[in-house]
């Protein structure tokens, strides 16, 4: 590193090393860019560290240990199933570990060169990187901010001691008695249903009339019936107002339809949305970088912002605050940079909560669908008809299926049940292509799969289940 005030020249300055940060610098080096990725913290970002598989790992461990406690009705018993926590922690930890690391190497594969430390702009066309030990000039003729977001943090809730955000939540060294949630989002639901399965007792503070207010009641009512079989309590059309630590538990205090109700647990663990990471220190403001509405940045569609030479993506720019989304934007701007014709097409950005059972979305909902004047039919096939989900113990759930009755062309999909996120890429790939009912329904799908309930699903919404009565 060279250490002083000359700049260095640098094709592309790619601050933050997330799932758009690290993409978007691959994406450059394979078109010929010199690349400097610049992160703070490990790379991988929130995704690899603190988010996607951490938490999938904590999930699919609370799982098995469901599973094997409840298998019995499948002829199956297991005494003295126990829960290693620590141990758990370290599987997950070995995972998030492999993933980093799978990272790393992939950007020295590219040649990529990696600072871990801070940025910040000097002007629009040189920032300064630094950390404790050295510190450096740029001078780059493209810059793809990605620094991503962070848990929101309520003032009468902050982060520390028993209250926590969903960073602090994932890496507790063993499982507690008893949690507060607030906020039935995704992320909320996820942590809270994975420790109700590990033992805590749980309660849910949601602020709207159902859980994962992102989807329609149809789909949550399932997730919402799981939780009770679980034991956890959701509060709806709860109002966290604050909370009182004291000594190994704390007191939340809240309102249902103004009146008073408290509940006491070990921790509150808060999710109630995230925080775009624009407000920090990257002096922003030196290069001429305009920030909107909630800290988000306007970009166009190649992901440029005011300055046309500085990109932006990912969680701190307008949409979904998805890993998923942050990766698609990153391959746009670092395409577009090396001149290509690269823009973005927002017409399907699936979603998946990973919740027991799994909900998963793409397109308009049946609501959406109407609100836009499309004259809609639907197709709806349960789990429980299908033989692979009989034969895997899962029959909750079902695919339903959104299309125009003119035309037949799919515009919406959605999945709750068993393997709802894997479902999903189908219905995805349907609507961007812009599949109908019929090439659903026509196209073989294997035997005996879950994949089927898509092709029921389609075969219903045009009026010829073969696997349904009623239709």
């Amino acid at each position: 590193m060279v250490v002083g005030d000359a700049s260095v020249e640098i094709d592309v300055l790619v601050i933050g090393a997330g799932p758009g940060g690290y993409v978007a610098a691959i994406r450059a080096a394979q078109l010929g860019k010199s690349v400097l990725v610049v992160d703070k913290a490990e790379l991988g970002g929130v995704c690899l560290n603190r988010g996607c598989i951490p938490s999938k790992a904590l999930i699919s461990a609370a799982h098995q240990y469901e599973v094997a406690k409840h298998g019995s009705s499948i002829g199956i018993t297991a005494d003295n199933v126990a829960v290693d926590f620590a141990k758990v922690q370290e599987w997950k930890n070995g995972i998030v570990k492999k993933q980093t690391g799978g990272v790393g190497m992939l950007l020295k594969g590219n040649k990529i060169q990696v600072f871990n430390g801070e940025a910040l702009f000097i002007n629009e066309h040189e920032a300064r990187v630094f950390n404790d030990n050295e510190t450096a000039r740029y001078k780059f003729n493209y810059c793809i901010i990605a620094t991503g977001s962070r848990p929101i943090e309520l003032k009468t809730f902050p982060f520390g001691g028993r209250i926590l955000s969903s960073t602090e939540a994932l890496q507790l060294s063993e499982i507690p008695k008893s949690m507060v949630v607030i906020g039935g989002g995704y992320i909320g639901i996820e942590l809270g249903q994975t420790f109700a399965k590990f033992g805590t007792k749980v309660t849910v503070l949601e602020g709207s009339d159902h859980i994962l207010p992102g989807f329609e009641k149809d789909l949550s009512s399932l997730v919402a019936r799981n939780l009770k079989k679980l034991e956890v309590e959701v509060v709806t059309e709860a109002m966290a107002q604050g909370s009182e630590q004291s000594g190994d538990s704390v007191t939340v205090t809240y309102t249902v339809k103004g009146e008073e109700k408290k509940v006491t647990a070990d921790y509150v663990l808060v999710t109630v949305g995230r925080r775009p990471n624009t407000d920090g220190d990257l002096s922003l403001e030196l290069a001429g970088v305009e920030i909107g509405e909630r800290g988000l940045i306007k970009v166009n569609e190649k992901g440029q912002t005011n300055v046309p030479h500085i990109y932006a993506i990912g969680d701190i720019v307008p949409g979904p605050a998805l890993a998923h989304k942050a990766s698609y934007e990153a391959k746009v701007a670092a395409e577009s940079i090396a001149g290509l014709p690269s823009v973005v097409d927002y017409k399907v950005i699936p979603a998946v909560v990973f919740s027991d059972p799994e909900i998963a979305g793409v397109g308009l909902s049946e609501s959406e669908a109407k609100a836009k004047g499309i004259n809609t039919v639907v197709g709806k096939f349960p789990y429980g008809a299908n033989g692979r989900a009989q034969s895997m113990n899962a029959t909750d759930g079902f695919v339903k299926l959104i299309a125009d009755k003119d035309t037949g062309v799919l515009v919406g999909g959605f999945v709750v049940g068993a393997e709802a996120s894997n479902l999903i890429a189908e219905l995805t790939l349907g609507i961007e292509m812009g599949a109908t009912l019929e090439d659903i329904a026509l196209t073989i799908h294997a035997h005996p799969t879950l994949g089927e309930i898509t092709m029921d699903a389609a075969e219903g919404a045009l009026g010829h289940p073969i696997h349904q009565l009623g239709k």
